[in-house]
């Protein structure tokens, strides 16, 4: 066989499994409402042991919850849960996650390590395997919140999570208060900016030490400088956490804080900082019920749905309500320059929710995805009208992605 043939064969097969992977996590995933990550610019910042009460102060509001531990190389969160002579099992074809609680899951690397003094010395390829095994293989099941706990930096496991993803929520950003910390996380809020990843808030933990005796406040790493990059990058404050040796203290006997001292001035402010987060969550929603309303965009050619999504001429762009499964609205647009990363913005800009093509490449697809924007691919050449309203009745047939690549 030529070897041109052996390199199309591979390509497909490639191809193939990808796809495969892709909608697989995409069942694992549709159960899940809310994802959420928590990111810090560098270490030492407290950001597991935010995640960690972030996790199971949700599970107090009665909310079900997983909590995924991405720091490959320094997983906190089974020490943080006293959870470390547990290990991961399988439940049929489906990894079971490790149950802190009735409302709480939770999965770990550190679960699948021999002791707590391994160390893993993996590469890029392998980590990012790994991650995609948790989102994919995890029997997470129904769960209204998955908290994602990420390694501090921008690097691979960040970069994984996010794609694999594909459309979370946003993330919580971690921070103290001196200037070498806010430094790298401004690193951090431009990783999210060039990922579309939206930034539901930042919390500045070892906010100062309060006095147990005298209850006077001093700022041991200086002052607002969560408060200030909030306010720089016009990114939501969540609050400040004190330092507080109890809270110290329940780190290293694996008992979550806001659990177990939760009427303490810190755990307030731990409740004061999650709050938002909930009911910024609860309230979309809500609007999203109200609303019940979509924007369908699809890329036309003479007229009907482009088979070769980049040599689109003009974009029908339709308004539907879902109620009464019906078009309120039409136009055709001519999109801008067809570069990476324009027409996806360009798009989300104009509040579309799903994408109608023929054919789009992989990489098109994750762009879309990371704005937002669903993707479906191997739509017939019809009219944009047709199209629409087989969608949203259920009836439309997608056939093969003509021109993936």
């Amino acid at each position: 066989m030529p070897k041109e043939m052996n390199t199309d064969q591979a390509n497909l097969d490639q191809h193939l499994k990808m796809q495969a992977e892709q909608q697989q996590i995409k069942q694992n995933m549709k159960h899940i409402k809310h994802k959420i990550l928590v990111l810090s610019g560098k270490g030492g910042v407290g950001k597991s042991s935010i995640a960690v009460n972030l996790a199971v102060w949700l599970s107090m509001q009665g909310k079900k919850v997983g909590l995924l531990d991405v720091d490959i190389h320094g997983p906190s969160v089974p020490k943080l849960l006293n959870l470390e002579d547990r290990k991961l099992q399988a439940g049929g074809d489906k990894i079971a996650p490790i149950e802190y609680s009735d409302t709480l899951k939770v999965i770990s690397v550190g679960f699948i390590l021999n002791n707590e003094n391994d160390a893993l010395i993996w590469r890029g390829p392998m980590k990012h395997n790994v991650i995609k095994q948790f989102v994919c293989d995890v029997s997470w099941g129904q769960l209204d919140y998955l908290i994602v706990d990420c390694p501090p930096g921008t690097g691979d496991e960040p970069l994984s999570i996010v794609q694999l993803l594909e459309d979370p929520d946003g993330a919580v950003i971690v921070t103290t208060p001196q200037q070498l910390a806010v430094t790298d996380v401004r690193k951090c809020v431009t990783f999210c900016g060039k990922l579309n990843l939206p930034i539901l808030g930042i919390v500045e933990n070892m906010s100062g030490f309060v006095c147990p005796n005298c209850n006077h406040k001093t700022n041991i790493f200086g002052g607002d400088g969560g408060k200030q990059l909030a306010d720089e990058f016009e990114t939501p404050f969540l609050g400040s956490i004190p330092i507080d040796s109890n809270m110290v203290g329940s780190a290293d006997t694996g008992k979550p804080f806001i659990n177990f001292n939760n009427q303490s001035p810190t755990a307030q402010a731990l409740n004061h900082a999650f709050e938002p987060l909930l009911r910024s969550n609860e309230n979309n929603i809500i609007n999203n019920k109200e609303q019940d309303k979509m924007k369908i965009a699809i890329p036309l050619t003479n007229g009907k749905l482009s088979q070769h999504f980049g040599h689109c001429e003009q974009f029908a762009i339709l308004d539907v309500d879902l109620g009464s499964k019906s078009i309120t609205n039409q136009e055709s647009l001519t999109p801008p320059a067809h570069e990476p990363g324009v027409l996806p913005k360009w798009l989300a800009d104009l509040n579309v929710n799903i994408i109608i093509a023929g054919g789009m490449g992989q990489r098109a697809q994750q762009l879309f995805n990371q704005n937002r924007i669903d993707v479906v691919v191997g739509a017939p050449s019809e009219q944009p009208e047709k199209l629409v309203l087989a969608y949203i009745n259920d009836t439309l047939v997608a056939g093969e992605n003509i021109c993936d690549h």
